[in-house]
């Protein structure tokens, strides 16, 4: 009765005070999909958000029939009402509406969906909508009822819905707007396709009035012998226990909870444990328990560091055989497990143990999958060239969206590296605003290691990596384009590079355009030979980089950017993939396959 009243007290709380922080492992609870056809209306002039006098209708008149969240029909023939969701034509959900709808390919503006479900919550149960991410602004509304919104295109996100939902007739309304502007995470100018929508999963997910909320079970940083972490608890009363189990190491342990709700442990572990690396990647069924419910999780145990000019998994010297991604196949959002699995085999096939999820956080089946697959990870949120730097609300919210991909991902073992930044320009600003970012992420999470990537400058024909927020990343990245943004290819392995950092070096980027089957001397570009020799002259500079330890080249396949104009070549294409947009292998493709087979190797 004690924790009734608990839970009763909680859901008379105003609907504003209702978001609750990220539930992780969203797979593993109790959920019940929303995802298929949703009814979609294209509201360019936001005629369903403003009145004609530009007032938010939820802040003005929430209840108007004209405001599109309230889904209202007309009760009579008489009655004036300008939509009717439907009526309207649907999208299927999770996808972007850009490669759904023919006539919405370069659409960037509000899109209204809604989805209608009836839901019986049992008693004494709580119940919460999570969505994977949407591009680019959410306001979420239930019932006419708005229950929060989110900014960041990439990161999940969920809100409660207990005091909302009803046994029938439930309709979720989210407006969905993609807009580019200056101050957003990323700004206006990127090199990928803008896609637009629910991009991945909704779930209801349903917990007691008690819940797990968050946890963190990993190795302590630099000693393979003992693991560490947290349980943080939701609504928490007094006296409460968790027990962490995992069954094949035998360990099993109850841990007090603290008047906040957290639970902080530390085990031993026994020494017959299997390390998660590339070769092995062993996972444990990880069992979190309190009196209302068991979360499973499937968790590797690694270490990772740096010393000196080297990376240690393990306590063993490694080099990062990597290729850079982004979350597109064959020309549209790459959301599914399907599509995970497909990309990353593409990544083992060409020998990879790393990969470069660029330059966003990609979706959860992109980690899990690298986890089961045994393929290490670099994940970065999309502070990417121009960020308005000056500004405390842009800086919020990358923040924000660090938070979250940091939260989400943070027991997966295959996740090596947080980056901040990619090929940002220099200045006060922009250092500040990246320290503060690396000094955030750090307060996160302590276990895995830092970096951005870079730009370089040249003095006198050589190459200087001595960008300052090096001294506060622990991998030095750059990114270079020899050959294609300027220098001489034939020269290129003879060129010079200097950095102050005794630290691991990451070429985090380099490559060049290939339109798939166009065949012609080396010399000329867009050609796969060019491409291919673009990548042997390359290869042969980077051997000489002082303290090199890996390499990411840009990228695996095609994709799509509005950048890319060049008729008959790109044709809205970045065709610097190693795969097409169709899925067909270039020249480089094997060039790159047959120096990671040496460089594994000589790490053997």
């Amino acid at each position: 009765m004690v924790r009734l009243k608990i839970f009763l007290a909680f859901i008379v709380l105003p609907i504003s005070a209702l978001a609750q922080g990220l539930l992780i492992n969203a797979a593993n609870r109790n959920s019940v999909s929303l995802n298929g056809d949703w009814n979609y209306i294209v509201d360019p002039y936001e005629t369903g958000y403003y009145n004609f006098h530009s007032e938010v209708y939820d802040q003005k008149n929430p209840g108007s029939p004209s405001a599109f969240y309230n889904n209202y029909h007309a009760k009579n023939k008489s009655e004036l009402v300008e939509y009717d969701f439907d009526k309207s034509p649907v999208l299927r959900i999770p996808g972007d509406w850009n490669t759904q709808k023919g006539n919405l390919f370069y659409y960037e503006g509000t899109v209204w969906l809604k989805k209608s479900f009836d839901y019986r919550l049992k008693t004494e149960k709580r119940v919460f909508v999570y969505f994977g991410a949407i591009n680019y602004k959410a306001e979420v509304y239930l019932n006419g009822k708005k229950i929060g919104m989110h900014e960041g295109g990439f990161t999940p996100f969920n809100f409660e819905i207990t005091s909302v939902i009803k046994d029938k007739g439930n309709y979720l309304v989210v407006k969905v707007d993609n807009k580019r502007f200056k101050e957003a995470v990323p700004t206006t100018n990127t090199d990928w396709w803008n896609y637009g929508g629910i991009t991945r999963d909704v779930l209801l997910i349903e917990e007691p009035a008690v819940f797990i909320q968050d946890y963190s079970v990993q190795l302590k940083k630099g000693n393979r012998a003992g693991i560490a972490g947290f349980v943080q608890l939701n609504n928490t009363g007094k006296d409460e226990k968790i027990t962490i189990s995992i069954p094949e190491l035998k360990i099993e342990k109850k841990i007090e909870v603290a008047d906040d709700g957290k639970a902080v442990f530390e085990l031993d572990v026994p020494p017959k444990i299997n390390y998660w690396s590339p070769e092995s990647p062993k996972l444990y069924t990880v069992f979190i328990k309190s009196a209302y419910q068991t979360l499973k999780d499937d968790i590797g145990f690694r270490t990772i560091e740096t010393k000196g000019s080297d990376i240690i998994l393990n306590g063993k010297s490694i080099f990062l055989r990597g290729i850079c991604m982004h979350e597109e196949i064959n020309g549209r959002r790459a959301n599914s497990r399907v599509d995970a699995i497909k990309l990353l085999t593409w990544a083992k096939e060409l020998g990879c143990n790393y990969v470069r999820l660029a330059h966003y956080p990609h979706s959860e089946y992109m980690v899990q999958m690298a986890d089961k697959m045994g393929l290490m990870v670099w994940e970065e949120i999309p502070v990417y060239w121009t960020i308005d730097f000056n500004k405390e609300t842009t800086y919020s919210n990358a923040k924000n969206q660090l938070t979250e991909v940091v939260t989400r991902d943070k027991n997966r073992a295959a996740v090596i590296i947080w980056s901040v930044a990619n090929e940002t320009p220099l200045s006060e600003a922009r250092n500040l605003f990246l320290i503060n970012l690396i000094k955030h992420t750090q307060t996160l999470d302590t276990t895995r290691l830092l970096s951005a990537a870079l730009l370089t400058r040249n003095e006198k024909g050589v190459g200087i990596i001595d960008d300052k927020i090096g001294v506060h990343l622990d991998i030095i990245s750059f990114n270079q384009y020899m050959g294609w943004y300027g220098g001489d290819l034939k020269t290129a392995p003879n060129a010079q590079w200097t950095t102050p950092y005794n630290k691991p070096v990451v070429v985090s980027e380099f490559g060049g355009d290939a339109k798939q089957g166009l065949h012609g001397p080396k010399e000329e570009r867009w050609n796969e030979e060019y491409q291919e020799y673009l990548y042997q002259q390359n290869l042969l500079m980077i051997e000489r980089i002082p303290n090199v330890r890996g390499i990411s080249p840009w990228i695996l396949t095609d994709f799509r950017s509005p950048r890319r104009l060049l008729p008959g070549v790109q044709n809205g294409f970045n065709r610097k993939g190693l795969i097409s947009d169709k899925d067909k292998k270039k020249k480089a493709f094997f060039t790159l396959q047959t120096f990671y087979k040496k460089i594994a190797l000589q790490y053997k």
